[in-house]
């Protein structure tokens, strides 16, 4: 599995322009196929969900030309697709399934509709029931209430009134609502019980609008399309920036410092989710608003725990359960049961992930409550849900985090990560890497000292496996049963002490003995896989100094500065030689000098993660210097960087 492993972070700020609206671009996609004439889409949302759409028109018959950029020209089909039978895969594209099983469904042709397994799990019992009572021939090709389907021809009765539920999904009244122009004929939609997510209604019949279809509404409860309505294009759509991707970098902002300034949605945007700055401000946050852009900044005094009905912002809700990890307090998100039936449980994970960082979580049918509390390091699962990697990225305010499978966030923000970085400041690395006995552990630990960062020795993590390996019975060329004795290693650095267990290791890790298991169990990729991230989550909070042989190459590549810290192999050995004697402990000047000749033909061999200088690291030759001449020759380089 693919992960990212996020540092922890120490403020955000800067100015992010956001991606379409995917809401947004699928439902200007589908309206432009069904129109009369040519639609110029520009901005359109480059995503996972928006190529499944594109993909099904393209299968459908209908003109898809790419402008290049975000823009395509759509040649509309005038209601009627050109392509009668087709078999459509639309992955896990709710905005997608949903809407084209509509128009689909009162067509007139025959089509099959698939996805992903979780597009399987999803209801759309609903929305078939809807769709049947004006007569059309549906058939579910797996459970009764799930994809797939299989949609026939069908004579379509005018003048019903449709009914359909409200408290499960507005996709399904958004879908009827934009599959009815097709009939030709006057028809009404009636929602039983509470209709959620309103504010997605309101952008269904905003766009409506704009291709030339009014629809009369009562309220929440009834929606009535006039006879003879037909979609005719505007001729250009610009399609606004996502208002629900713009959560998570006004939290940032809220929870970092600030501001960040998100573009591209604003006061006037027709996205329910815009309000979620006002519940971000109920929360403390200082928002600025104009009528294209939002921006956020941390209050001074903290922010403070909501309760709050969420029914208005649906998607956007779920940043507040992270941001909530960072308030006083605890916080309450009500009226979320369409959570369930999203790419995944999303209330379930929620709660699950919540745990893993220590937060105290209760959850129900349609609420989560979360309390803070401090924040442990751990690898969050996203699900195969995009939203659960952003909210999630939130976290690192507050811990080093690993995000599995992190490229989920393709279906709405491809590039997420990458603007998230260019928004944050992560705690600073100096990572020092060099041979055995190059005195890179002293001028570390030194520089550590007078930074007032924590110090991270990785010699010591390799050694201290290879001797709970030792003291388990377990061979140091044993891959596996290393492997899983590192990813549990029950470690603990206290100053100049370190713990194994529980118990002070002291000198047992230093011996000659288990140097030469530590070289050995590093070469096993399974092991360096499991410590990998026990060493990155040292990078807390003011900041790192690590020392190794591969900090600035694989364990911390973007470090604030790198130094790669070596000595002749005469000299080392001397240093060697002098630390063994006045230890007490017997030593041979020349098997030391022929060892450390060996080991680092060894670590410089290895297939994984060699000892090597690295492009961008500064090198520092200390066979002349003292120790403190060589600290302070980093520390010197430290104020260059800014740490």
């Amino acid at each position: 599995m693919e992960f990212l492993d996020l540092p922890q972070l120490v403020s955000a700020a800067g100015t992010v322009r956001l991606p379409g609206s995917k809401s947004i671009s699928n439902r200007v996609l589908l309206l432009a196929a069904l129109a009369e004439g040519e639609t110029e889409v520009r901005d359109l949302l480059a995503s996972d969900d928006t190529e499944r759409m594109l993909d099904a028109l393209k299968a459908l018959g209908v003109g898809v030309s790419h402008l290049g950029g975000e823009n395509w020209l759509i040649k509309g089909c005038a209601g009627r697709f050109p392509v009668k039978q087709a078999e459509l895969f639309l992955g896990n594209a709710g905005t997608a399934f949903r809407p084209l099983t509509a128009a689909l469904a009162l067509a007139g042709g025959d089509y099959i509709l698939k996805g992903v397994a979780r597009m399987h799990e999803r209801p759309i019992g609903d929305l078939v029931d809807g769709l049947r009572q004006l007569g059309a021939d549906v058939t579910y090709l797996g459970n009764d209430g799930y994809p797939p389907l299989h949609l026939k021809p069908a004579t379509i009765a005018p003048g019903v009134a449709v009914k359909v539920r409200g408290d499960v999904s507005s996709q399904f009244l958004t879908g009827l609502l934009m599959a009815l122009p097709l009939t030709g004929e006057a028809a009404t939609v009636e929602v039983v019980g509470e209709l959620i997510s309103k504010p997605y209604i309101e952008i269904t019949l905003a766009i409506m609008a704009r291709f030339g279809v009014i629809v009369e509404r009562d309220g929440w409860q009834r929606f009535t399309v006039p006879a003879g309505s037909c979609y005719v294009s505007p001729g250009t759509v610009y399609v606004e920036g996502d208002a629900s991707s713009a959560s998570y970098f006004l939290a940032l902002g809220a929870i970092g410092g600030g501001p960040v300034r998100v573009e591209g949605v604003g006061r006037d945007s027709i996205q329910g989710d815009v309000k979620f700055a006002e519940a971000l401000a109920k929360m403390g946050a200082e928002i600025d608003m104009g009528p294209n852009w939002m921006a956020a900044r941390a209050p001074k005094s903290g922010l403070v725990a909501v309760d709050l009905d969420c029914n208005h912002i649906p998607d956007a809700a779920m940043t507040l359960a992270t941001t909530a990890l960072f308030a006083k307090g605890t916080t309450t998100l009500r009226n979320i049961a369409s959570w369930r039936v999203k790419e995944t449980d999303r209330i379930a994970a929620m709660a699950t992930e919540l745990r893993k960082l220590g937060a105290l979580v209760e959850e129900g049918e349609d609420f989560i409550r979360v309390t803070p509390a401090a924040l442990n390091s751990a690898a969050i699962d996203t699900y195969d849900d995009h939203r659960m990697a952003m909210c999630f990225s939130l976290a690192a305010f507050g811990t080093p985090l690993r995000i599995n499978d992190p490229k989920c966030v393709a279906k709405t923000f491809p590039d997420y990560f990458e603007r998230f970085a260019a928004a944050t400041k992560a705690a600073p690395v100096i990572a020092i890497d060099g041979p055995s006995a190059s005195g890179k552990g002293t001028v570390a630990g030194r520089v550590a000292a007078a930074l007032g960062y924590a110090y991270l020795d990785s010699g010591a993590l390799y050694r201290l496996t290879a001797l709970a390996a030792q003291r388990a019975g377990v061979a140091w060329d044993d891959e596996a049963g290393v492997a899983a004795i590192a990813a549990v290693l029950d470690v603990e650095f206290s100053g100049e002490e370190i713990r194994l267990g529980g118990a002070v290791v002291g000198d047992a890790i230093r011996t000659e003995e288990m140097s030469a298991g530590a070289s050995k169990v590093a070469v096993l990729p399974a092991v360096r896989d499991a410590l990998l991230f026990r060493q990155r989550a040292f990078n807390q909070r003011p900041g790192l100094v690590g020392d190794g042989r591969d900090m600035g190459s694989v364990v911390f590549p973007h470090a604030t500065l790198k130094v790669f810290l070596t000595a002749s192999a005469e000299a080392r050995a001397e240093r060697r030689y002098k630390q063994l004697i006045d230890k007490g402990l017997s030593a041979n000047l020349p098997d030391l000098l022929a060892d450390l000749v060996q080991r680092d033909e060894r670590d410089s061999q290895r297939s994984v993660a060699p000892l090597r200088q690295e492009a961008d690291a500064k090198r520092l030759d200390t066979t002349h210097l003292t120790i403190e001449q060589a600290v302070n020759q980093v520390l010197a380089w430290s104020r260059e960087v800014s740490l």
